[in-house]
């Protein structure tokens, strides 16, 4: 998918999600605990139908959060600079603070600019440590996240400490209250998610090239610092906005958890964006669900679970990366290595007999493989059910079908020129390859093996002197 592409369609999206929420009436918003029904299942139906005002502001608001931190998130975990985040959420508290104190008022104009400066000076202090020191960033990250986050703890008692602390809820800003957004946040994070979206989409090759290979994208004569700021002062504007729904304490969990869960999914940078910004409105929305659902649930911690649960799922069942998926490929793969030696097995006795029979009995099997004649009776099963053998009427002597010949030969051929490159190639004495070529045999591809071919001038005998099948032995 080409940036242009990507851009279409991911703009037109948050164009709609923009105008939805902007016209929404600025009359005074219920909240969604507010909204305490017995029946689970209309306040289900209640919430998806979209006809309370606080509703559609919380929900409005949690998509904007998600799509803003997924693809901005996204840049800070294949940067490894997720910890980076974490230190800008807790640096913007001392401006948010001082932004109230400023007129002792919860006016967006104040607190913004004063996260905006307080976020930014967080992260030139870390610029300037990273030049003038020898600590490593970690160690850096972890002394200005703590300073500035004990910053902003004195002066959020000392705003705690005054009448209109209280009544304008400062400690939102520490845990989040998404409950309490009203219409002026929901176009503060409309305008901000759309402006950081629209630069993405304009730089994003920049973006791309800053983010995977910094030295040559300096290289190139890009202007590798003004980018790195840019990128700063997205992500400060998008911490900025998410202060009020998950606080300062979670907004990085957002940051990350979407990104590294689209992170587990795919290789290519602009499909991880397309899958944040989807895993953080998936997020942003269940939190909402949940949090109108059970009467005092915090939507703020309850998207961040949402996000966790997803980053476990992803986690555990991801086609790739998923830990569930590599155990079932590795027992498969077990399975098909027993099942293959089984045929390499019946292969060599029907070599033994100048191929003159294709069977082999299941007693004579079992001592050849050293295991009992039920196990083997079992691993014959499973080649009858593929297609690579069958059993006499008794079922006392298994017979090798076109397919399975062809792909014991293929074993073997696969085993022998493996051998034999050792022995030529790497200088192996003949009586240390087997054991080699016993893995390698069951994973070589058919181009490696003709590459193989050629290289030895089509061997037609292994270091041991047994003859190399023919590529005619496979069907």
């Amino acid at each position: 998918m080409s940036t242009v592409n990507y851009s279409r369609r991911l703009l037109p999206a948050l164009l709609v999600l923009v105008i939805f929420c902007v016209v929404v009436p600025s009359a005074h918003a219920a909240r969604p605990a507010e909204f305490v029904e017995n029946d689970v299942w209309e306040q289900m139906m209640r919430f998806l139908s979209l006809r309370d005002q606080g509703v559609r502001l919380v929900l409005g608001g949690s998509l904007l959060l998600g799509i803003g931190c997924g693809v901005l998130g996204s840049f800070m975990v294949v940067r490894k600079l997720a910890l980076a985040g974490d230190a800008l959420a807790h640096g913007v508290l001392p401006g948010v603070v001082l932004g109230f104190l400023w007129n002792l008022t919860k006016d967006p104009l104040h607190l913004f600019v004063g996260a905006v400066i307080s976020g930014m000076l967080s992260m030139a202090v870390v610029t300037v440590l990273k030049r003038t020191t020898k600590l490593k960033q970690d160690a850096i990250l972890g002394i200005v996240l703590s300073g500035f986050f004990a910053i902003g703890t004195c002066l959020l008692t000392m705003g705690f400490g005054l009448e209109a602390g209280h009544k304008a809820g400062l400690d939102h800003f520490m845990f989040g209250q998404a409950a309490a957004l009203d219409h002026l946040d929901i176009q503060a994070m409309s305008w901000v998610t759309g402006v950081s979206l629209v630069i993405v989409a304009l730089l994003y090759p920049k973006f791309l090239l800053l983010s995977f290979d910094q030295a040559f994208a300096s290289s190139l004569g890009l202007p590798v610092r003004f980018l790195h700021q840019l990128m700063m002062l997205l992500l400060t504007f998008s911490v900025v906005v998410a202060l009020q729904a998950v606080g300062v304490v979670l907004v990085s969990a957002m940051l990350v958890t979407p990104a590294a869960s689209a992170y587990l999914l795919t290789k290519r940078f602009h499909i991880m964006l397309v899958w944040a910004a989807g895993f953080g409105m998936l997020s942003g929305a269940v939190g909402a669900l949940l949090s109108f659902l059970g009467s005092g649930l915090p939507t703020g911690p309850l998207m961040v679970l949402s996000a966790s649960a997803i980053f476990t799922i992803v986690f555990c069942f991801s086609p790739q990366q998923g830990i569930v998926i590599k155990h079932f490929r590795h027992v498969n793969r077990q399975r098909r290595v027993v099942l293959e030696n089984l045929l390499k097995a019946v292969y060599h006795a029907s070599e033994r007999d100048a191929h003159t029979s294709d069977g082999m009995t299941l007693l004579d099997l079992a001592k050849v493989k050293r295991q009992t004649l039920d196990t083997i009776q079992q691993d014959v099963g499973g080649l009858v059910r593929r297609g690579l053998a069958t059993l006499s009427h008794d079922g006392d002597v298994l017979y090798l079908t076109d397919a399975g010949m062809s792909r014991a030969a293929q074993l073997v051929r696969n085993h022998r020129l493996w051998e034999l490159y050792l022995t030529n190639a790497a200088d192996y004495a003949a009586d240390h390859v087997h054991d080699d070529a016993e893995r390698i045999e069951h994973i070589l591809g058919e181009a490696t093996v003709r590459d193989l071919e050629r290289r030895l001038d089509f061997p037609s005998v292994d270091p041991h002197g047994s003859p190399i099948p023919a590529l005619s032995a496979k069907s």
